[in-house]
């Protein structure tokens, strides 16, 4: 890392360095650790969030997930351990699986402001870890589009079938087809109802100018893959557009995903989003419960996967027709889970009129 232009980690709208440390790997670590230098404790006041005035000194409350507790405690207790003597203050948790809030205290406002700093960059580089659990998407599996794409599995494995790799486990679940336009780590209740409560905004802030207060028609048409060579595709998706031509499918699902960004709700992973409907996918034929957003760096890309040679399908089904479908919602889509429909069961949703 070059310590002249060290990376940096906004937080509550606020900007952070992130000073070079000194690591300490120990073998067989249940939970990573971790590590402070020395003096560190010198962090300027800020005040991105309360820092409360008592009759015994200071407090901050902070809300944290139950699941990401173990990294502050770290193993055997030692990451709090070190937080509270390198800052002079008390941190006090809840218990395992219990939501609530983590208190700090201390003497004097500077440790108490450094401790939730430190806590605050901690969480932040350990909820990037998580698998993410939720997602925002566009239902795809309307009747129609379902029965086209059954047509087009058959047809696929009645021409493409001795082609290396290619078998009936890559096929997307057809109750399943939708457009994903980006992915959450949501923990706990709380954080599920602010991503519910930021798609209505999102609805009276731009959606409804954008569409009108009308479904979008979206044309489902052709076919293309995620990688630089066919031969070895992992990944082959069904490409859509709008049937009037416009790009206000895209200008929806931008807005969006930059709204969720900025509320850290959402982790900035490219420009535009790829909107795309995965038809086959390599995971699928290990694991026919995952779900993908393909264009993201997801937990599960670091699985093995056996690669399939897409170029007899790229050719023959280019244009392939999946059919027309009128999307009027946006959907929170919670992961590995099922409504009645087949869908993912939904947490939340944004609808257009």
């Amino acid at each position: 890392m070059d310590v002249l232009r060290p990376p940096l980690i906004r937080i509550g709208g606020r900007v952070y360095r992130k000073n070079l440390i000194q690591e300490q790997a120990f073998p067989h670590e249940e939970e990573e650790d971790f590590c402070a230098g020395p003096g560190d404790c010198a962090d300027e006041p800020c005040d991105a969030f309360v820092v409360e005035e008592t009759e015994r000194g200071f407090q901050c409350r902070v809300e944290v997930p139950s699941p990401l507790y173990k990294y502050i405690i770290g193993k055997k207790g030692e990451t709090k351990k070190r937080l509270e003597t390198e800052t002079r203050t008390s941190i006090s948790i809840p218990k395992p699986g219990v939501e609530g809030e983590i208190v700090i205290t201390g003497q004097h406002r500077s440790g108490v402001v450094s401790a939730r700093t430190r806590i605050d960059v901690l969480l932040d580089s350990f909820r990037k870890k998580q698998p993410f659990t939720h997602f925002l998407s566009f239902a795809l599996n309307q009747p129609a589009i379902q029965e086209k794409f059954l047509q087009f599995k058959e047809e696929v494995l009645e021409k493409c079938s001795k082609d290396h790799g290619v078998s009936s486990s890559l096929f997307q679940n057809p109750a399943k087809l939708h457009l994903t336009l980006g992915t959450l780590v949501l923990l706990n209740e709380q954080e599920i109802q602010k991503a519910c409560d930021l798609l209505q905004r999102c609805k009276e802030d731009f959606v409804d100018q954008i569409t009108g207060g009308q479904p979008l028609t979206v044309e489902v048409v052709g076919v293309e893959y995620m990688n630089d060579d066919p031969a070895m595709t992992d990944v082959l998706y069904a490409k859509v557009h709008m049937k009037d031509g416009s790009d206000r499918l895209q200008m929806v699902a931008d807005q969006l995903v930059e709204r969720f960004v900025a509320s850290g709700l959402m982790l900035k992973e490219w420009d535009r989003v790829k909107l795309h409907a995965t038809v086959m996918n390599t995971l699928f034929r290990k694991d026919p419960t995952e779900e993908r957003n393909n264009t993201m760096t997801g937990k599960s890309s670091f699985k093995e996967r056996e690669s399939f040679n897409g170029q007899n399908i790229l050719k023959l089904f280019e244009n392939f027709y999946f059919g027309e479908v009128q999307l009027d919602s946006v959907l929170l889509s919670q992961r590995f889970s099922s409504d009645a429909s087949g869908y993912y069961a939904t947490s939340g949703q944004l609808c257009f009129s």
